[in-house]
C-alpha cells in the first residue's frame, strides 16, 4: 500500500476528529428513547446531560467552597462520609418511572453530588486542618468510587431492548447521523487521499486505509 504523505495524513485525522465531534461527548444513541439523557446544542452537537450536570455541579460547588464562611471541620467530615456512603446509591440503575424523569433525577444523582463534592474540597483547601483536609479526602474519595461504579455498572441501554428497530447498529435511528457523518468523511478523505498518492483513483479500495 503506497504510503500517505504526512501533511495529508494530519489533515485526514482533523477532518475525522472534525466530522464526530457533534456527538464526541453524547454517550448515548441520538434517539428519541434517549432524548432525555443528551443536551441538544445547536442544531447538531449533543452532548451528555449527566455529564453536562456533574461538570457543572464540580464549577458551582467549588465556587461556592471559595465564596461561603468557612465552615466547621467536624460537620465537613459528616457531610463528606454522607457524600461517600450516598453516592453509589445514586449511581443505582435507573427504574423505568426515573427514566422517564432523567433531567430532574440526574439534578439528584449528578449535579448536587459533585457540587457538594466541590464545595468540599475547596472548603479544605481555603483553610486547611486535619478535620478539612480528611473531609477533602472523602469527596475526593466519593467522586472516586462515582466514577468507579458507573464504569463497572456501564450506561443504560434498557430502551434498546423493547426498540421496534431491533438492537442497536449502524441503520436504528441513534446510530444514524453517526453512519452518515462517517461516510461523507469517508467520502472526502478518500479523495483526498487519492489525489496526494501516485497511482491511486478515487474510490478504489485500496487507496486508503479504512478504520
Amino acid at each position: 500500500m503506497s504510503l500517505v504523505p504526512r501533511p495529508v495524513a494530519r489533515r485526514v485525522d482533523r477532518l475525522s476528529r472534525l466530522a464526530h465531534a457533534f456527538h464526541r461527548f453524547a454517550h448515548h444513541p441520538l434517539c428519541s428513547p434517549y432524548s432525555g439523557e443528551v443536551l441538544r446544542l445547536g442544531r447538531r452537537a449533543r452532548v451528555c446531560l449527566g455529564c453536562s450536570l456533574a461538570a457543572a455541579g464540580a464549577l458551582v460547588g467549588s465556587g461556592l467552597g471559595l465564596l461561603l464562611p468557612a465552615a466547621p471541620g467536624p460537620a465537613l467530615l459528616c457531610a463528606g462520609l454522607a457524600l461517600l456512603l450516598l453516592v453509589p446509591l445514586a449511581l443505582r440503575r435507573p427504574s423505568p418511572r426515573e427514566r422517564d424523569a432523567a433531567p430532574l433525577t440526574k439534578l439528584f444523582t449528578r449535579f448536587l453530588p459533585t457540587l457538594a463534592a466541590g464545595a468540599i474540597v475547596l472548603q479544605g483547601l481555603r483553610a486547611p486542618t486535619p478535620a478539612r483536609l480528611g473531609a477533602g479526602g472523602e469527596a475526593l474519595a466519593a467522586v472516586f468510587v462515582g466514577v468507579l461504579v458507573y464504569r463497572r455498572r456501564g450506561p443504560d441501554r434498557s430502551p434498546c431492548l423493547g426498540c421496534p428497530e431491533g438492537p442497536p447498529r449502524a441503520d436504528c435511528p441513534g446510530f444514524a447521523p453517526v453512519a452518515r457523518r462517517e461516510r461523507a468523511f469517508s467520502r472526502l478523505a478518500g479523495r483526498w487521499i487519492a489525489a496526494a498518492v501516485p497511482g491511486n483513483r478515487p474510490g478504489a479500495p485500496s487507496s486508503w486505509p479504512r478504520p
